[in-house]
């Protein structure tokens, strides 16, 4: 069975529908900043609370629980680290909810697209912990004693390795089938109130598997600024 895609209209790209639903998720991305700028409003606007649901509400807590989520895990420090977190739940996020719109394929059903994202991740959370602690940051892969030293360093470097393709996997694996199910009882179930159902777990799904990446790379900063090893 042959399933159309609205990606493979764009001049240039062709069947590379992957290629092309990552570019729409940007072009996205792009939109919700230009229209979270101007709901947001200017002057004393832009810093007051929202009296009424809308964009802004739905945005302001959306940060909100990111920031409270940086604080909880990373602790006092966590705060500046907001805008890559919020970042990242943005872009799988929206990324995943793709797969909800009738011809498109979601970034996040192509493993290269997540492998990128866990590897970006990865070399992130590196960086942060030889930033923090210079040569020194070697000592989170020895372990509490010196006697086993060796063997934890092979442990924790291979655990460490395994990160990316974990982060990566676990997320394409999820929203292929998320999909693939919700694709299946859309199929047998083609009528116009049911499908809200599976809709709306299919939302569901959307939203934990961005949050479960974005919390988990917060953990793995949150280990590698620490001081307490």
């Amino acid at each position: 069975m042959v399933h159309f895609n609205w990606t493979e209209l764009i001049p240039g790209v062709g069947e590379n529908i992957h290629v092309a639903t990552l570019l729409i998720a940007a072009v996205i991305m792009i939109l919700l900043a230009v229209a979270g700028r101007f709901a947001l409003g200017r002057g004393e606007e832009s810093i007051l609370p929202a009296n009424r649901f809308g964009f802004k509400a739905i945005f302001e807590g959306t940060v909100e629980f990111i920031v409270s989520m940086c604080e909880m895990v990373i602790g006092e420090e966590g705060e500046k680290f907001v805008p890559f977190f919020a970042t990242l739940f943005f872009f799988i996020f929206i990324s995943n909810l793709m797969g909800l719109l009738p011809g498109f394929t979601p970034p996040t059903d192509n493993v290269n697209t997540t492998f990128a994202l866990g590897v970006f991740v990865f070399f992130y959370y590196n960086y942060l912990g030889i930033r923090e602690h210079g040569f020194g940051y070697i000592k989170q892969f020895m372990g509490p004693m010196i006697a086993l030293a060796p063997l934890m360093f092979v442990i924790e470097l291979v655990s460490h390795l395994v990160r990316p393709f974990s982060l990566g996997l676990r997320l394409f694996g999820n929203m292929v089938g998320d999909h693939t199910v919700l694709g299946i009882f859309l199929n047998l179930v083609p009528y116009y109130l049911l499908p809200v159902i599976f809709y709306g777990l299919g939302l569901f799904v959307c939203f934990i598997q961005a949050f479960v990446f974005t919390i988990l790379s917060m953990i793995y900063v949150s280990m590698a600024i620490s001081h307490d090893h």
